[in-house]
């Protein structure tokens, strides 16, 4: 279990910015987040505190004969109980990953199968959008191309509401779809894939850019097979010459399309530092669910078993229609628990 003089240094810290907030001191934004992201593991110290001393005042009370038998009836229960409020509280001690809270950058690209691969980029951008809907965030479209199908050849969107990042981050990866493509006349089961890429918003203090790395380019806005959109050179496109990272923004305002380039880019750069700091603080990224890569097949479609597997867990749903209508929290409160888990084992070792 974890040491009581470490529960005691965050309850202290805990107290310190209530106090410190109460009467202005410092950065009172900086201080505010503090507190939230300590407030629920206080309380899950509480009440692990209070079961510990519920179970020594009825130990207590075995020795007097007038409380034995109430004693002996409530020490089992609290014992029962001890368990989950120490797995509790071991989970709210987990080192969190800071941009957990954080808005993301979604971005979906087919991979393998051309047209049935654009389809299926479609369909995972639907699927999000749903899920977004049903957790109350927002999905808004940056950047989109679409096929003369109804594909995508590629999407970026905008996804704010609360803790996106910690619910997304496990989507990262390569999707595989198995279907019969509806302009398939002989009934084949085809296999195709898309790649998703979710990644935690930037905020200006994480990175910044030196605009002698930058190259700016205003073009026509163009839709779906080329046609302009309209008469005036809107859309922008930014390369930052030293990663060679390219990001356009294809929408009216121009001003709007470089805020819009912009925060896409440092969202970019942001992500890989992360990669690049998470690849320095361990070398065995077995230790994690998945490695995070881009390459890396996370999950497969069968739509003819109307099954989802995803590999990392070996976890397989056969409601196939639901998750492709945005029912992932099975999927992902799966990935968080695991990742959780292995989080734990290797405090233990």
């Amino acid at each position: 279990m974890v040491p009581e003089e470490r529960l005691e240094q965050i309850f202290q810290r805990f107290q310190y910015l209530e106090a410190a907030m109460s009467d202005g001191r410092g950065d009172i934004a900086k201080l505010a987040r503090e507190y939230s992201a300590l407030k629920p593991v206080v309380e899950q110290i509480g009440e692990w505190r209070t079961l510990r001393d519920d179970m020594a005042e009825a130990k207590a009370m075995l020795a007097d004969p007038d409380m034995k038998e109430l004693a002996e009836e409530e020490l089992p229960r609290l014992r029962a109980r001890l368990p989950e409020v120490e797995h509790a509280l071991q989970l709210a001690l987990l080192p969190r990953d800071e941009a957990d809270v954080r808005p993301a950058i979604l971005e979906i690209r087919p991979g393998t199968g051309g047209d049935e691969a654009a389809l299926f980029a479609a369909d995972l951008l639907r699927m999000y959008h749903r899920y977004a809907e049903a957790r109350g965030w927002s999905l808004d479209i940056i950047e989109e191309q679409a096929t003369e199908l109804g594909g995508i050849k590629e999407v970026v969107a905008h996804i704010k509401g609360d803790n996106v990042f910690a619910r997304l981050k496990y989507e990262s990866g390569v999707h595989r779809v198995q279907r019969v493509p509806s302009t398939e006349s002989g009934g084949r089961i085809h296999t195709s894939a898309a790649t998703v890429a979710v990644l935690p918003e930037a905020e200006d203090v994480d990175i910044q850019i030196d605009a002698n790395d930058l190259r700016i380019d205003t073009m026509r806005s163009s839709g779906a097979g080329g046609q302009h959109v309209n008469t005036t050179d809107s859309a922008v496109r930014i390369t930052h010459i030293p990663t060679g990272l390219v990001v356009t923004s294809s929408e009216k305002s121009q001003h709007r399309n470089r805020e819009i380039a912009m925060q896409v880019l440092k969202t970019r750069l942001y992500d890989l530092e992360r990669q690049r700091v998470d690849s320095e603080r361990s070398a065995n990224r077995a230790a994690q669910v998945g490695s995070g890569d881009r390459s890396e097949r996370i999950r497969t479609y069968n739509f003819p078993q109307g099954r989802m597997t995803d590999h990392r867990i070996n976890l397989t749903l056969y409601k196939l229609d639901q998750v492709m209508q945005g029912d992932l929290d099975d999927i992902i409160d799966a990935l968080i628990a695991d990742g959780q888990a292995r989080m734990l084992a290797d405090m233990g070792q």
